[in-house]
């Protein structure tokens, strides 16, 4: 007899559906559960995010009534924005970022698909040495090419010292990563059939990739494009050391108004000016990298890459590019770095600049030698990574839901552009926003100010973000009907993430671990206001260096910047080698 035909068959299938259904209700306690996940990311960004930044910002909409009062004002609006000065440094920061970006995305397209779309001995190496330079310090990229375009530098003759050129350089050797990344990304998952066909009916090479591959990549190249320019317009370290004020930019002026000036109304009108432009960059970024990771998800094959060959010109043209690229914008800043450290005070060779890392400089530039100061950065580096990575895991789990309600979607949508801002708004902001803030936080009886916690926990703000990027495309690469099966079968929500979702996150977790640490050792814009002289971090160390006079410092200057690249590079190396095949990462 069929299973239509027995009477109780309708019966048990009901009853089956009614205990699937009610499986699928999601129970009080996963409720408190999700609930947790999200409020303490949120908790911990509006106390140590939120909080500060209004705070400094709010400092622009009110003025002192003469009584001990505050009253609201904002004539400081209009006497920052009626001084050519203001414009000039608004000018400046959005031709530095319009111009790095462009020449980012040139430059970095031959390389996503040199990276990406072929294959090749060392490939794997190619890779991880692309993306070191986006975790180096900017200090230490500062250093490297200032020695660089130094008159005795190997590239002294093009005139970049102290130029919008070589600002622009530099920020290119800082982005190119995301562009090679984030386009490869795509490029590696595209089908290549829609490109063959188009040859097949007489395109050429060029006119194929024109028409068919470019438009294809559109998304991912228009994302990449908006968060190149989101860093480079916020950029602090390597134009402060690069150009100084005469090529400032909105952060570097923030900086220089809070910390020489203390005109904190000046301060803040300029960082609503930056939040404009950051919440901008940021949307356009959200909304194009939904439609790369629409476009991802239909094409997931990683099979279409082909071996290079370089008898092709379509191949030839692109690795040569690369090659050259590579060579100049990555290898001969860093290596000039390391060369010119080995060159001592009085011009000869030596370790004497490695010597000295022990004393505190001449003249006594320093309150704590460079040794000491690299362990001071590695002890704050660590917990400012497990802050981040625990913060970040939790965000990255709750916005990787997908709700079958629409308003339930749209908060978490909502969540995921909250939880992002970090990433744009300016470090110094929320350093400086931390003096006016933290003397007595929530009212407990204890000033963070003078506390050794204050600067982890603003560097673990800052890699956050770097942390959901990473860990939230593996998340999000998990198919939703694989929790729907375990929870069928009885399984509890905290058994459904620590076996389905959790064995796939801990593949990108070796990765976001590397991320925060290696943020954490080289932020500088956020430390350069708390660090304590006698808990000085590497970074700050280095550019107390540099504007300190003596060849002797310049030459520690010089020696510290190679200390601290080389740990950011091992950090990255590992954490390459720890992720896993399927982790996950995008900027």
């Amino acid at each position: 007899m069929s299973a239509g035909s027995d009477p109780g068959a309708p019966a048990a299938s009901r009853t089956r559906g009614a205990e699937v259904r009610s499986r699928r209700r999601v129970r009080p306690g996963a409720w408190l559960g999700w609930g947790l996940a999200a409020g303490l990311p949120l908790l911990f960004l509006g106390v140590f995010f939120a909080w500060p930044v209004v705070a400094l910002v709010v400092q622009g909409f009110f003025a002192d009534d003469g009584v001990g009062g505050r009253v609201l004002d904002l004539s400081g609006f209009a006497e920052v924005l009626s001084r050519p000065r203001t414009w000039r440094v608004v000018g400046q920061t959005l031709a530095q970022a319009s111009v790095g970006t462009v020449v980012s995305v040139l430059l970095g397209l031959p390389a996503a698909y040199v990276l990406y779309r072929c294959r090749f001995p060392g490939r794997t190496l190619a890779r991880a040495l692309v993306t070191v330079p986006f975790v180096l310090p900017t200090v230490v990229v500062g250093v490297a090419f200032r020695a660089l375009f130094a008159p005795s530098g190997a590239l002294g003759g093009l005139g970049f010292e102290a130029s919008f050129a070589g600002i622009v350089v530099a920020l290119v050797f800082f982005n190119y990563a995301v562009v090679v990344r984030t386009v490869g990304g795509l490029w590696e998952r595209l089908d290549p059939r829609a490109e063959q066909a188009a040859r097949s009916l007489g395109a050429t090479p060029w006119r194929a990739f024109r028409t068919v591959t470019l438009p294809a990549l559109g998304p991912a190249i228009a994302s990449a494009a908006s968060v190149v320019f989101l860093f480079c317009s916020t950029a602090f370290g390597v134009v402060l050391v690069l150009g100084g004020t005469r090529y400032g930019t909105i952060e570097t002026e923030i900086w220089i108004r809070t910390t020489q000036f203390l005109d904190l109304r000046s301060a803040a009108v300029l960082s609503v000016l930056q939040l404009v432009v950051v919440a901008t960059a940021l949307v356009v970024s959200s909304r194009l990298r939904t439609g790369r990771e629409r476009a991802l998800a239909l094409n997931s094959d990683r099979s279409a890459a082909h071996r290079l060959d370089l008898r092709r010109a379509a191949d030839a043209l692109p690795a040569a590019a690369t090659a050259v690229v590579v060579a100049v914008l990555l290898v001969l800043p860093l290596a000039g770095l390391v060369a010119r450290s080995f060159q001592g005070p009085d011009g000869t060779w030596g370790l004497d600049n490695y010597v000295a890392l022990g004393t505190t400089g001449g003249r006594n530039a320093l309150t704590v030698t460079v040794w000491e100061a690299t362990a001071t950065s590695l002890r704050t580096a660590t917990l400012a990574a497990l802050l981040a990575v625990v913060i970040g895991g939790l965000v990255a789990l709750v916005v990787s839901r997908r709700p079958r309600s629409a308003g339930l979607r749209r908060t978490v949508g909502v969540l995921d552009g909250v939880f992002m801002l970090p990433l744009g708004v300016s470090a110094v902001t929320v350093g400086f926003g931390f003096l006016i803030t933290l003397d007595r936080p929530l009212g407990f009886d204890v000033d963070l100010r003078t506390s050794g916690l204050l600067v982890p926990i603003a560097q673990a703000v800052v890699a956050i973000p770097l942390v959901v990027r990473t860990v939230l495309p593996v998340l999000r690469a998990v198919d939703p009907r694989l929790r729907e099966v375990a929870a069928t079968l009885g399984a509890a929500p905290g058994r459904v993430l620590r076996t389905v979702d959790g064995p796939l996150a801990a593949r990108s977790l070796g990765l976001a671990i590397g991320f925060a640490f290696a943020v954490s050792l080289g932020e500088f814009g956020a430390t350069s206001f708390l660090a304590r002289p006698d808990a000085a971090t590497l970074p700050v160390v280095i550019f107390r260096l540099i504007g300190q006079p003596g060849a002797q410092n310049y030459g520690m200057a010089l020696a510290a910047s190679v200390v601290l690249a080389a740990l950011t590079a091992g950090v990255m190396m590992v954490a390459e080698r720890l992720r896993g095949d399927a982790a996950g990462g995008e900027f």
